[in-house]
């Protein structure tokens, strides 16, 4: 019953696998990046929509598969997550297992390690984070774990590559771990029985019996492909017969017991011991008055701005002081008041990086430069020369052209803006952050009767909503799941769409108020909507427990390759939707439907929404892709057919209108099409309305006159 979830050719499944374990947030991806070079190469484990990343690696002088599975907090399945990560350690031939734990949070490893144990599968114990655990005063005695668990374990901090060669060279000496817990008589009795029942060819049966006698139900299919129907009913009743023996459900009784014999291991092999003379070093502001530290952080804000209006090239000290922020007061992400002001701070530094510096300095020289003198008056000059037909040079140079608009807004625009914005989300992401952030926004879901984990998709969506609408399968009901698909829908932009958006807002010339009013018209938008429809649809509500990492130092690696990644994404993903959208332009021109679209949109666009006819291609491409319809706002704004009026309600109602085509369709595969045309039907009117409101609202305030 050997199955591979592999990703790529035959070749790569026939290869010996690696398998990374561990719990959520442990550093399974930096492993998995210091082991293969890769940070993420995922698909969908197979009847899923949980992704599992996979790589190759040399490891003593053999090619392996390296398989970074989901996060799991135990090998006995409580989300599909943890059912994938089982099933692919319950399909293991001859692989091996790197268990990679969280040095600070020894006992939650040792549930992992001592399953894997019960499952009979040779690993190495890598514990991650050992920085971080000793700037904490935690000692760990690894030659006592290695004792208790009879496995090789490794000190590492994957994130700076320290012990990974260590980690490489014991792969060799893998071997499976002789430590058992004992549990009281009636379960170990149950545990005999079914081993029994299970045979002797079933290797791990000790793990297996005691997920069987946890309650996991979704090993039913595997034993009723591998036992007969009289062995399964037997298996059933042994379990039923130790279930009457406790009050409490089995499963909570086996984990009790487990964590009770981790309790009495842990004594033996970590301690702790002061370090606050380290820590008073590594973090010096965290000491100071919290007025003073935001004294400090107006002063930091005000000197870049000054810096910046004598050059804009002094945007790049915004990133620095966003790691210094994130660093020094990340840990204040979480505070119901001090919170705030911080993700104030935050959100200025990726601005101006990207506003300032991305959509400023580097899309003025890639647009005026590169394709301004040089990329557009070859491809014109060439094309002259080899094309004969006009309509067929019109098709690569024109108006629609496909170098002239499709490559100059993807790699002009777009790429710088959504590049620098990579690059700070990137930090946000190393740092730690953004779980903070999700605590502190989280009493703002409630209000809307979400699942906190709302939050969770939510943030996801900044980087894409069609990724971040699989994720709300996170959500524990189905009214939760609808609710935040709407959201994401509404009024979430993704990466690449805001970062053409804080290209625009923070260019030269427009106030920051402009930014503040299209922040706050959206936010208040989402939270009136969500309100609106938490109320509308019954159900219950749910808690919110999530894993908050420490704040850490970004990693200059960590953020490199992903950026990298992120943009090799766009170039593949987006670049051939900018060329097809370009097309329909094109073809639509061509045939008149442009311009008949135009005036049937015109009192629409141009009267209610008061925008220039252009804007209505924007709002069609924009359907293809989220931030080719901004980037046509840009290209609007930049040749000074827009106004600050124009630019906000543009911007408020390209950003509140439908989803990109390819979220649309994740919105039919997740929701059905019933539920994907019912939203469609709302926020298409919706954004409109709200666009025409704000704009009559700005007009008749004189508002930027």
């Amino acid at each position: 019953m050997h199955h591979r979830c592999a990703t790529g050719t035959g070749s790569k499944q026939d290869l010996p696998r690696l398998i990374l374990v561990g719990n959520p947030n442990v550093g399974k991806s930096a492993t998995f990046g210091a082991l293969t070079g890769k940070y993420v190469t995922v698909s969908n484990y197979p009847g899923t929509t949980v992704e599992v990343a996979e790589g190759t690696a040399l490891i003593n002088r053999q090619k392996r598969l390296v398989v970074d599975t989901p996060g799991a907090n135990s090998l006995v399945p409580m989300s599909e997550d943890e059912q994938v990560t089982r099933d692919i350690l319950l399909e293991a031939d001859s692989d091996i297992v790197i268990q990679v734990g969280d040095a600070k949070n020894i006992r939650r490893a040792l549930v992992i390690s001592t399953q894997l144990a019960e499952m009979e599968l040779p690993f190495v114990l890598a514990l991650n984070m050992a920085d971080e655990a000793r700037s904490r005063g935690i000692k760990i005695d690894l030659e006592a774990i290695r004792k208790a668990l009879g496995v090789t374990v490794i000190s590492t901090v994957a994130s700076q590559r320290k012990g990974i060669d260590r980690l490489i060279a014991s792969i060799a000496t893998a071997k499976t771990s002789p430590h058992r817990i004992r549990f009281s008589r009636p379960i170990e009795k149950a545990i005999k029985e079914i081993t029994e029942l299970l045979g002797d060819n079933v290797r791990g049966s000790r793990g297996l019996a005691l997920s069987i006698l946890s309650g996991d139900e979704s090993l039913i299919p595997w034993l009723y492909r591998n036992l007969s129907e009289d062995k399964v009913r037997q298996i059933e009743a042994v379990r039923e017969n130790t279930q009457a023996r406790y009050p409490q459900p089995l499963g909570y009784v086996i984990n009790l017991q487990r964590l009770q014999a981790l309790d009495r291991l842990l004594h033996t092999i970590q301690a702790t011991e002061d370090v606050k003379a380290d820590r008073a070093v590594q973090h010096p502001l965290k000491s100071l008055h919290p007025l003073v530290t935001l004294s400090v952080l107006g002063g930091m804000i005000f000197g870049l701005h000054m810096l910046t209006a004598i050059n804009p090239v002094f945007a790049l000290l915004a990133l620095p002081l966003l790691i210094l922020t994130l660093y020094m007061l990340g840990d204040w992400g979480m505070h119901p008041v001090l919170g705030i002001p911080v993700l104030l701070v935050v959100l200025y530094f990726t601005w101006v990086f990207v506003g300032s510096f991305g959509a400023g300095t580097a899309v003025d020289f890639l647009q005026d430069t590169v394709f301004g003198r040089l990329v557009n008056p070859a491809s014109s000059w060439i094309l002259k020369h080899v094309l004969p037909w006009e309509l067929a040079r019109e098709l690569f140079i024109g108006d629609y052209g496909i170098v002239t608009m499709a490559l100059t807004y993807a790699f002009a625009i777009v790429l710088p803006i959504v590049g620098t914005f990579f690059i700070a989300f990137g930090i946000l992401e190393d740092s730690g952050y953004l779980p903070r952030l999700a605590v502190m926004v989280d009493r703002i879901f409630k209000r809307m009767g979400l699942n906190g984990k709302a939050v969770l998709p939510m943030i996801l969506g900044l980087g894409c909503d069609t990724m971040a609408t699989l994720t709300t399968r996170i959500l524990d009901t189905k009214r939760e799941r609808i609710i935040v698909t709407l959201l994401l829908a509404l009024g979430v932009p993704c990466s690449a769409q805001l970062g053409v958006i804080l290209g625009m807002l923070g260019a030269p010339g427009v106030p920051v108020s402009v930014a503040i009013i299209w922040a706050g018209v959206v936010l208040l938008i989402l939270f009136k909507v969500g309100y609106l429809a938490g109320k509308l649809m019954p159900g219950e509500k749910t808690d919110f427990i999530l894993e908050v990492p420490p704040i850490r130092m970004p990693q200059l690696e960590n953020i490199v390759v992903k950026t990298l990644a992120r943009i090799e994404w766009y170039v593949k993903e987006a670049v051939p939707l900018f060329v097809a959208g370009t097309l329909v332009l094109f073809i639509s021109d061509k045939l008149h439907l442009l311009q008949a679209v135009q005036n049937l949109a015109a009192p629409l666009v141009q009267g209610f929404l008061g925008l220039p006819a252009k804007a209505t291609e924007a709002f069609i491409v924009g359907f293809l892709r989220r931030d080719y319809g901004v980037a046509g706002f840009y290209q609007m704004s930049q040749a000074g057919e827009l106004d600050l009026v124009q630019m906000l309600v543009g911007l408020v109602t390209v950003t509140l209108f439908i989803p990109c085509l390819a979220n649309f369709l994740v919105i039919i595969k997740e929701r059905g099409l019933k539920t994907a045309v019912y939203m469609s039907l709302f926020i298409i009117p919706y954004a409109f309305l709200i666009g025409g409101i704000l704009n009559w609202v700005l007009r008749i305030t004189g508002a930027y006159k």
